[in-house]
């Protein structure tokens, strides 16, 4: 197991100053953003430019990883891949293949994405446009040597009542997607907002988890008993504001990392932790972000048997 890092934490950065301050700070690997430019959506960047990405980017960017000494875990693009609108969804089911082709050139083993959904239609009916889709994509990128993981976010923010946005939340769900070829890019911190056990439910899948994410969450009881689960309704500008949970870095919320990690490692994992930061207490400026992934390194190093 190696402890790497999302990219898209620090979008102002270069991917080869992210690299350096990574290698001299305790991280292993880089999962690098590839989001198209987008303007200012929070938590995206473009470190790696998929949709014109050449042999001589290629190069450039195995030897910035030969370099530092890095493991390129995964390229990211986290999109709604069943976007309701025909045109936008074209485009990002085109960018994903975009990514495919960048990973197969530097070698990368993983490109990570979400199933999405569209909000107008019932989970259902959003499974079978999946299945239509998706299968093509793994055909895709099976050719090219490459694994197409699915992130468990629930995207909440997508729908427009704050019901789950990315139809890939539940245990229920990991099998129905791993029935398509696809496999999980595990993050435990959206099971504890659902009710789900991080580490119970992670036991029977671990083969099927070629790469892990590492972000943690602070539950808020008191205001859970005043929105319920689906989180604010009446004042909610912000659609993921959900008033009773926010994200943390690792070592600041409730996830288990001492367990969880046991658990990885019992079941074979030997892939990548990579540090999703998405903490509000340690953002804002590039400072307090490197310091929140410095606290995550110091949670996470301990557990991890280089």
């Amino acid at each position: 197991m190696k402890l790497g890092m999302l990219t898209a934490c620090l979008p102002q950065a270069t991917l080869p100053e992210i690299a350096q301050w990574a290698a001299e700070n305790g991280y292993s690997a880089l999962e690098v953003a590839a989001w198209p430019a987008l303007g200012d959506r929070p938590f995206t960047a473009t470190h790696i430019r998929a949709e014109d990405f050449s042999e001589r980017d290629a190069d450039q960017t195995r030897e910035l990883f030969a370099r530092t000494g890095l493991t390129l875990s995964s390229i990211a693009f986290y999109d709604n891949n069943l976007h309701p609108d025909d045109q936008e969804r074209r485009s990002i089911n085109t960018h994903l293949l975009s990514c495919i082709d960048a990973a197969a050139m530097v070698g990368c083993p993983t490109v990570g994405t979400f199933i999405g959904r569209d909000p107008g239609a019932t989970v259902a009916d959003n499974l079978r446009q999946a299945e239509k889709m998706f299968p093509r994509i793994v055909d895709y990128a099976g050719e090219r040597g490459v694994k197409v993981i699915i992130e468990n976010c629930v995207m909440e923010g997508w729908h427009p009542d704050g019901y789950p946005g990315n139809l890939a939340y539940s245990p229920e769900l990991w099998e129905w997607m791993f029935s398509l070829g696809l496999y999980l890019n595990y993050d435990p911190s959206h099971l504890i907002w659902m009710g789900i056990d991080p580490i119970e439910a992670v036991r029977p899948y671990v083969d099927r988890i070629p790469h892990a994410q590492a972000k943690d969450i602070e539950i808020f009881p008191a205001l859970r008993n005043r929105f319920g689960y689906p989180g604010r309704a009446v004042n909610r500008s912000d659609p993921w504001d959900v008033g009773w949970w926010r994200y943390r870095v690792p070592g600041l919320g409730q996830v288990d990392w001492r367990r969880l990690i046991d658990v990885l490692y019992e079941g074979g994992f030997d892939g990548v932790l990579s540090v999703e930061h998405e903490d509000p207490v340690w953002s804002g400026t590039p400072d307090k972000v490197r310091d929140g992934l410095d606290i995550a390194r110091r949670t996470l190093a301990r557990h991890i048997v280089a």
